[in-house]
């Protein structure tokens, strides 16, 4: 084998070596590439199963709470009625001895 052929293997194989090279850093740049996108969809995920998570927590809360009104109204309107019939009842009384105070009045009068 001659010099020139030496060379030349020596060239080839270095051309290779630097193909191989340029290769592997593509491969290197794709494969950060894919695990950042890989990274950044994984992170919207976990952001969209907390959103999800935190909606069904208020939706439940809310739901919990509304009954808790309603439950609440409900005794209030209850207390409220009984107020309202005592009062009309007590009114009776109070209208009731107020005529015949009035009635004693008039007829001590006469």
């Amino acid at each position: 084998m001659s010099r020139t052929d030496i060379l030349s293997e020596i060239k080839g194989a270095e051309s290779k070596a630097d193909a191989k090279v340029a290769e592997a850093e593509a491969s290197r740049r794709n494969a950060i590439a894919d695990a950042r996108r890989d990274s950044v969809k994984r992170i919207e995920d976990a952001a969209e199963e907390i959103r999800r998570s935190h909606e069904s927590v208020m939706t439940k809360t809310n739901a919990e709470l509304d009954v808790e009104r309603k439950s609440k109204l409900a005794v209030g309107e209850a207390e409220a009625a009984e107020i309202e019939s005592r009062s009309e009842s007590r009114s009776k009384e109070v209208i009731d001895h107020l005529k015949r105070k009035f009635e004693e009045i008039i007829d001590g009068a006469s």
